[in-house]
This record gives C-alpha cells, sequence and structure tokens, in this order.
C-alpha cells in the first residue's frame, strides 16, 4: 500500500484551519465501509477504484473508506439532529491507477454540512473553505473549477427525450468517456433507425402533426383515386405511424440533437460569460435556466466576498465528479503542477442522497475535502 509523505504539523493545522472556523461536530467514521451500499449510492463506476475486503466469515463485502461523505450522512441520520455541520480528520482509501490491485492510502480533511437556508450561499461558503484551505498549502497555482450537474439535467428535460435515454445520459454525466459513449451510441441508433424507418411519405407523415398528416393523407388517396374499403382510416393509419416512430426514437438522438449536447459541453470559461453562452444555447428551458444563472451569480459574489480570486474562477459546464450522487454544484481546486486528475480539494451539493438513504431531512446537503499532501508545496511529486 502506498502512503503518502509525512506532512510537516504546521502545514497539517495551516490546511485544517479554515474547515474549522464554524462550529462543527466530530466525525469518527470506520474504516470499513459496505460495499453494497456505497455502489448504490456513488455508482458502479466507482469500482475500480474501490480497495474491497473480504470478511473471513462470508459475511457481506466491505471495501476501505473511500470517502467520507456518505459514512457523514449516516452518522447525521443516525443522531437525530435536524441540522448539522461534521468535520473529519482521517485516512481514506483507493486503488490507484484503475485496475490496479494496489491501495493508495491518504490523508484527507473535510466538512458536510446538512442546514436549511441559501442553498447557493452555502455553496459557495464550503467552496471558498475548501479554496481557503488548499491555499493554506502554500501553492500559488491554483484554478476553482466549477460545475453544476443540474444544469445538464436541465438541457436534458428542455429536449424531451425518451425516459431511458434521458435517464441514461444523465448518470453517464459524472463519467466524460461514459457520456460521450452513450451520445455516439445514441446518434449511432438515430441513423440505424432512418434507414430502416420506410419510405420517404412514411417518415414525412410520422413527422408531422397528426391532424395536418391525416389531412395530407386523405388528399393523397383523394388525387390517387384510392378508396380504402375495410381497412384503416387516415387517423388510425397517421397514429401508427406515430406510434412506430416514437418506439424507434426511445433511446436514440437525432444529430441535431447530439450537436446541441456537444455544444453545451464545450462550454467553459470566466462564470458569468460561460453562463450566458448555456442560456443562448437552450433558449427552450430559458426559465429554469434563468434561475441556475441567478444562483451562480450568487454564489460567485459570496465566493468573491470570501477571498476566492475572481481570475482564479473557472466554470466547466462538462465538469462532473466521480461519485454519482452529486446533483448541483460541484467543484475542483486544481494545481497547475499536479495536473486535472489530482485536485487539491473538491466537494459539491448532494441533496438527493438523504432520501436515498431512507431518511426525510429538511435540509440540504453539501461539503468538501482537502488533501493536506496535495496542498503541500513542499511535497516531492
Amino acid at each position: 500500500m502506498r502512503l503518502e509523505a509525512p506532512i510537516p504539523t504546521k502545514v497539517r493545522e495551516a490546511v485544517q484551519a479554515p474547515l474549522v472556523e464554524s462550529p462543527v461536530h466530530l466525525l469518527d467514521a470506520p474504516v470499513l465501509q459496505p460495499l453494497g451500499l456505497l455502489l448504490d449510492l456513488a455508482g458502479e463506476t466507482l469500482r475500480e477504484r474501490l480497495f474491497v475486503v473480504q470478511t473471513p466469515d462470508g459475511g457481506p463485502e466491505q471495501c476501505l473508506r473511500p470517502d467520507f461523505t456518505i459514512p457523514a450522512l449516516r452518522a447525521h441520520i443516525a443522531s437525530g439532529r435536524p441540522e448539522g455541520r461534521y468535520f473529519y480528520s482521517g485516512h481514506a482509501f483507493r486503488v490507484a491507477p484503475p485496475g490496479s490491485t494496489r491501495a493508495e492510502e491518504f490523508p484527507q480533511f473535510g466538512i458536510e454540512a446538512f442546514e436549511s437556508g441559501d442553498g447557493p450561499r452555502a455553496d459557495a461558503e464550503i467552496a471558498a473553505r475548501a479554496w481557503r484551505s488548499a491555499c493554506a498549502g502554500g501553492r500559488d497555482d491554483l484554478t476553482l473549477v466549477l460545475g453544476d450537474v443540474g444544469l445538464f439535467a436541465i438541457v436534458v428535460d428542455a429536449l424531451d427525450l425518451a425516459p431511458p435515454l434521458s435517464a441514461r445520459l444523465k448518470r453517464a454525466f459524472s463519467s466524460p468517456r461514459r457520456l460521450r459513449a452513450e451520445l455516439d451510441a445514441a446518434v449511432n441508433g438515430a441513423a440505424d433507425a432512418a434507414a430502416r424507418g420506410g419510405d420517404g411519405l412514411s417518415r414525412l407523415l410520422a413527422q408531422m402533426p397528426e391532424p395536418e398528416a391525416v389531412m395530407v393523407l386523405e388528399e393523397i388517396w383523394a388525387l390517387a383515386g384510392i378508396e380504402p374499403v375495410g381497412g384503416r382510416s387516415p387517423a388510425e393509419i397517421v397514429h401508427r405511424l406515430g406510434e412506430r416512430t416514437a418506439l424507434a426514437r426511445a433511446g436514440r438522438l437525432t444529430p441535431a440533437e447530439a450537436d446541441l449536447f456537444r455544444a453545451f459541453l464545450g462550454i467553459a470559461g470566466d462564470p458569468d460569460a460561460a453562463l450566458e453562452a448555456v442560456l443562448k444555447l437552450v433558449g427552450a428551458a430559458s426559465g429554469q435556466l434563468s434561475a441556475a444563472r441567478q444562483g451562480w451569480a450568487r454564489r460567485v459574489e459570496v465566493m468573491a466576498g470570501a477571498g476566492v480570486p475572481r481570475d482564479r474562477l473557472r466554470f466547466s459546464a462538462a465538469f462532473g465528479r466521480a461519485f454519482g450522487y452529486y446533483d448541483g454544484m460541484v467543484f475542483e481546486v486544481r494545481s497547475a503542477a499536479l495536473g486535472d486528475e489530482q485536485p487539491v480539494a473538491a466537494g459539491g451539493r448532494y441533496d438527493g442522497l438523504p432520501a436515498r438513504l431512507g431518511a426525510s431531512l429538511p435540509t440540504g446537503a453539501v461539503g468538501c475535502m482537502v488533501r493536506p499532501g496535495r496542498a503541500w508545496a513542499g511535497a516531492q511529486r
């Protein structure tokens, strides 16, 4: 098992300080966590990063603790508190690189907040604490990368896709590779369906509103001198064509829809400019997107007021996180020296996760983690 180099006490204290500025409960999470529960909540894509432990008594599979978010939420639910903020300091364990059987053990600090009230402000406060914590390690090459899982869901819903395809795309958003595969498969499926879609007249009628298609079919029959006897009426034929087309479309994207998704995923840069580009791209959902835009204006304002430099903020519409339970704002603090695959800090909002654990908490849920070994500018790489 690979261990990170020891971190000087002063560095650990400096990195930890921004996370405990307000009162918090201390979290003591067990090192062994239930494998099945983590995969159900965080997603199967996490499996390749988990260090699975076989119990000698043949009980349920377990894994070494990969993260503290789910243990913190379980502890909060068990406490019965209506609200709470938790600080943790401990080691996490993951397989690295993907596919390897070697475990990586590393120290991790973090806070998880289960609170009601101003959600955008809480998002910004947690992200700003993570930023100040990451900066406390001495690095001067940091960027705060922002994203929003909910924005992608708004775009998907705006296109009124078949429910199975809509759900698949939303699930795939946490993994760029999976999302690209889903988009490619959906477009290829649409092309195959078009090739099998029958003659030109059938395809034309299926694309029209039903009343208009019925009138066109009746006119064609009249011009051709066709008088059906005992067969289906024009209305029945048009309806069946519509049903057949809907079945063929289920699970598939048109090239235009795929192009819109790719354009959305390519939006990145200054938060204000990036969100404005999203609004222009998806006008059909402008009501929802306008509300999201206002929320982001609030977050940026609070982060700037909490000491995050505006020129270090970058919004990326394609940015998601591997843990599949995030459903709102997500972020990572990245170092130019370490690269995008080794974030110094990360976090986000996961309001839907408590209900998936059977809780009915009247609060939101947002948190962050910081890796002091990466924050420390003196660490050897």
